[in-house]
């Protein structure tokens, strides 16, 4: 796990601007604490920070092959998770090693296969390569988009790497966010391809993006695959549990401590479970984290969204495998510092607005990298196995319109309501988001022997694992490498995904329970408690000085009368919040103080343009 970044401009020599790219390179030190590296060339210059996780001796980058007719040299993001697989079929080949980096592995597999290496891979990554041979660029993101990657255009070339800040570093990038960039913040559909920044976009996964002195083309080299459903409830079951076996042991190889991040629930109780059998057969014992706040489980009180506080469950899960659990437990105090918010709004480029639940991820990760550098995680499954009350919610099911910002909570309730009204009316975003729902279910394929209601669940499971997740993948991304804290995603593995989505809905609610499938099959490694348990999402604190922390900070915000925050939000609106009772704020209020309060230290930090039209 590492940043990338790079510059590629056909007009210049980039010999002369080696400073430059050490400039981009520099933005994400976070992501690779272990080792920094530059390559430049007439034409194009790489940068990489490295996080050392497999080989830490022998996977330097950038990595570089010479040949006859030019180097061909990768910057490489991620993990492989078949290296070992291509490593011996390339050996077949005649091909040598001179590391035991899954990173040689895939710049050999380039030499020998060319941009169709792509569809050899297992994994998680987004890498890039600079073949002088032909004065090409090859950026290829993994197929469910859990590792980033940004282009931006320039008038002879490209600017691409892990994260915008590494673009905004170099000065042929703007700082321009229009009307276009403003509709998906506010929106919240994850539009593909989308960047808030104008004029940079996302490498969409399972994209190939090449760059020559012709231009920029992309080629899709996985999709989601349709396709009919065979087996019946025992096989599906089966074949679920020897997924999630084998992905869970490919995932665990490291040569750096490994952990699990255990929620309680059912999804991270799983990896949990099939990660500490693996540990045991080896000798050794699974290392598990989780979060808490100070009195929630005490002071609980249950919501639309938490029947059950995490810590019980957290607690059998880790007494059933064995596990040497460490509970990191966070105070309101911590996680309303600005200098936390700071640090999280940097980490995502972007003022998402989503509190305590991105700030407590950051502190999570801090601590947990203090023990560990790659951590599993249980992402993924709710979408994949159908596990958000929205599935099973008739009213947001069968809305015409996206499934989560049809059910109404703290986070889909009106997000226009901090605009002032005349940016509002510009923005349009119901519009907006009507336009993105069509074009999303327009893009969805069928099989052709599917009733209606089952076409409507396929539509659904698609929205999810084209939009919804990815929006979700991305936040624990930022949060985790902005701790230096690597976070392996099983339930993402491509061949699990193409297995469940094209299960019928009937399977996948069999019992009538959310996530039926994942709960047979792993049923026998985990407590009754923990199998039956209800969903419950990510935790928040309940604690009511968190709310009065956070009206503090924003009337210091409107005391800065020429605060350009207010170049988007409505003073008045944001007064009246201020002076709500604490105690008794409603969710949505409280967010909306986050995100005006994101939306600051974003101006404060980045210095964007705004051009609203």
């Amino acid at each position: 796990m590492c940043g990338i970044t790079g510059w590629v401009a056909y007009d210049l020599d980039l010999t002369t601007r080696r400073s430059v790219i050490e400039d981009m390179t520099s933005t994400m030190a976070d992501r690779g604490p272990d080792a920094a590296g530059t390559w430049v060339g007439r034409h194009a210059a790489l940068g990489h920070r490295r996080l050392a996780v497999i080989d830490p001796a022998g996977g330097r980058q950038p990595m570089e092959i010479g040949t006859p007719r030019g180097s061909v040299v990768l910057v490489y993001s991620g993990e492989t998770y078949n290296f070992t697989e291509l490593r011996r079929e390339l050996q077949a080949r005649g091909h040598r090693f001179r590391t035991g980096s899954d990173t040689e592995v895939v710049l050999v597999g380039y030499l020998e296969w060319g941009e169709a290496l792509a569809d050899r891979l297992n994994g998680m990554y987004a890498f890039a390569i600079w073949d002088e041979r032909d004065e090409k660029l090859v950026l290829i993101r993994d197929r469910m988009g859990v590792k980033p990657l940004y282009y931006h255009r320039t008038p002879d070339g490209v600017l691409f790497g892990s994260e915008p800040k590494a673009i905004l570093a170099n000065p042929a990038a703007s700082r321009v966010v229009d009307t276009d960039c403003l509709h998906e913040l506010i929106g919240f559909t994850k539009a593909p391809g989308w960047s808030l920044w104008k004029d940079m976009h996302e490498v969409e996964p399972g994209t190939v993006t090449t760059v020559d002195r012709t231009g920029v083309r992309h080629r899709s080299y996985w999709r989601l695959p349709t396709a009919v459903h065979t087996d019946d409830r025992a096989a599906t079951v089966g074949r679920i549990g020897e997924l999630l076996t084998d992905i869970t042991d490919r995932q665990l190889v490291a040569d750096v401590p490994v952990c699990v991040l255990l929620s309680g629930g059912l999804d991270s109780s799983s990896v949990t479970a099939l990660a500490a059998a693996r540990a045991k057969e080896q000798g050794g014992v699974l290392r598990t984290f989780s979060v808490d706040f100070a009195g929630q489980e005490e002071n609980f009180t249950p919501d639309e969204l938490r029947e059950t506080p995490d810590s019980p469950f957290i607690r059998e899960v880790a007494a059933h495998v064995g596990s040497e659990h460490h509970n990191v437990v966070l105070d309101s105090a911590d996680l309303v510092e600005p200098e936390v918010r700071r640090a999280v709004v940097a980490a995502r480029d972007m003022p998402i607005g989503l509190g305590d639940i991105d700030s407590s991820m950051y502190l999570l990760s801090k601590a947990i990298r203090r023990r560990s550098t790659v951590a599993l995680s249980g992402e993924f499954a709710d979408e994949l196995f159908g596990g958000y009350i929205w599935f099973h919610h008739p009213a947001a099911r069968d809305a015409p319109t996206f499934p989560w910002l049809a059910f109404q909570n703290a986070h889909t309730t009106d997000r226009t309501a901090l605009l002032r009204p005349e940016v509002r009316e510009k923005l349009n975003i119901p519009g907006y988001i009507a336009d993105q729902y069509a074009t999303a279910v327009a893009a969805v394929e069928h099989s052709g022997e599917e009733n209606d209601f089952e076409r409507r669940m396929r539509v659904i499971s698609n929205l999810h694992l084209t939009r919804l997740v990815r929006a979700l993948l991305d936040r624990k991304d930022r949060m985790s490498m902005a701790a230096g804290l690597e976070v392996r995603v099983p339930f993402a593995d491509h061949r699990l995904v193409e297995y469940v989505y094209n299960t019928p809905w009937a399977l996948k609610n069999y019992d009538g329970r959310e996530k039926s499938l994942l709960r047979g099959a792993v049923r026998h490694l985990l407590p009754p408690s923990v199998v039956d348990r209800v969903k419950s999402p990510y935790p928040s604190p309940q604690d009511p000085r968190y709310a009065e922390a956070l009206q503090a900070q924003a009337r210091e915000v409107l005391a800065e009368r020429t605060s350009p925050v207010f170049d988007l939000v409505d003073r008045a609106w944001l007064q009246n919040l201020c002076r709500l009772d604490a105690a008794t704020m409603a969710a949505d209020a409280r967010l909306g103080l986050e995100r005006v309060l994101d939306l600051y230290h974003w101006f404060d930090l980045y210095r964007p343009q705004l051009r609203i039209s």
